[in-house]
Parts: structure tokens; sequence; C-alpha cells
């Protein structure tokens, strides 16, 4: 009995010493997200602190969350950041402007209407579409177009502004990632290989 516990025991602390690293990891990541997620903000926040413009808005929050926890996946990656919303600020503008809402004010004030929900509906389709032709699937991109279509940022300098919000907390982010060892693509990430891996080699 006493030898079938001893031959156990090898198993357990080598299992012991996994559990204690998993945790281990989960906390460094953690610190990094926490840290990387804070960084970008911050600095988007002081922009908009000196310019009084709307460089903070909710799907920056998702974005920036993407590249602190998942820095290497195609959806984080600086291309899919930028052409997704890139793509959903000009589905959700051209949308307003198709339903005549583009002077109107926001749904938080007048509330919903027929064309507001054609608005909505529309933009948020064609971005998802555009966004799977593209190969360029990146989920916060869903709510800039909301925010656009809804009319919560509606004008050509407000558009710039989200743009340009997004440009920033992106290089912020990416800087983070190359400092602290867990680096986003320099562009694109790598694309999955038919064994489930990855082919080639990222650009990052």
């Amino acid at each position: 009995m006493t030898n079938k516990i001893r031959e156990k025991d090898p198993e357990q602390a080598r299992s012991g010493t996994s559990d204690r690293g998993n945790v281990m990891g989960r906390v460094g990541r953690s610190a990094h997200a926490f840290t990387g997620g804070a960084l970008a903000v911050v600095l988007a926040g002081l922009v908009a602190l000196v310019t009084h413009q709307p460089w903070l808005f909710p799907s920056l929050g998702p974005a920036v969350m993407l590249h602190v926890e998942k820095p290497a996946s195609p959806e984080s990656s600086p291309r899919n950041t930028f052409i997704g919303h890139g793509v959903a600020l000009l589905a959700g503008y051209l949308f307003l402007v198709a339903c005549g809402l583009a002077d109107e004010p926001s749904a938080l004030q007048e509330g919903v209407t027929g064309m507001r929900i054609v608005a909505v509906a529309g933009s948020l389709a064609v971005t998802a579409s555009v966004l799977v032709l593209l190969k360029a699937s990146h989920a916060p991109a869903g709510a800039t177009t909301l925010i656009v279509s809804l009319g919560l940022l509606r004008t050509p300098t407000q558009l710039l502004v989200v743009a340009g919000a997004v440009v920033l907390v992106t290089v912020v982010d990416w800087l983070y990632g190359r400092v602290s060892g867990r680096p986003m693509p320099l562009w694109a990430a790598p694309a999955p290989s038919p064994e489930g891996g990855h082919r080639g080699r990222s650009d990052r």
C-alpha cells in the first residue's frame, strides 16, 4: 500500500506544479489586461479633456479589451480593428443619410422610430456582411455602427474623432504589447493552417 502511494507522489507533484503555473499565468494575464486597458483609455480620456471632443465612447472599451486579452487573435489585429471600425462608421453614416436622420436628434432624445430601426438594422447588417467578405471580423465594430446610426455621434467631425480614437488606442496597445512581451501583430495576424496551427510567420 505504501509503495502505491509513493508511486503516485510524482504525478501529484507534477499536477500541483501545473496548477500553480496556471494560476500564475492567469494572474500575469490579468495584470497585463488591467494595465494595458487602463493606459489606453486614460490616454484617450486625456485627449478628450484637452480637445473637448468625444475621444471616449462605448465601443472603444471592447476594442481595447480584445487588444489586451487576446493580442495574437486575428480579431484583435490592427488590420481588423481599423477595417472594422472604418466600415462601421461608413455604414452607420450612410444609413443615417439614407433614412433622413443625419440632422435629427439621437434616439435617446426623440425615441425609436420606424426609420431609426431601418438605419440601425441596415448599418449593422452591412457592417457584419462586409467584414465577413473582407475577412476582417472585429465584434466591437458592431457597437460603433450603432453609435452612429442611433445618432449618438453623427457629425463628420465626430466621426473623424472616433476614427482617431481607434487609431490612438490601437497604437498604445500595440506599443504596450511589445514592451510587456505579449505583442499584437504589426498589421494582420497569421492565417491558420489546415492542421490548426498558423501558416507562415506573423508580421509582428
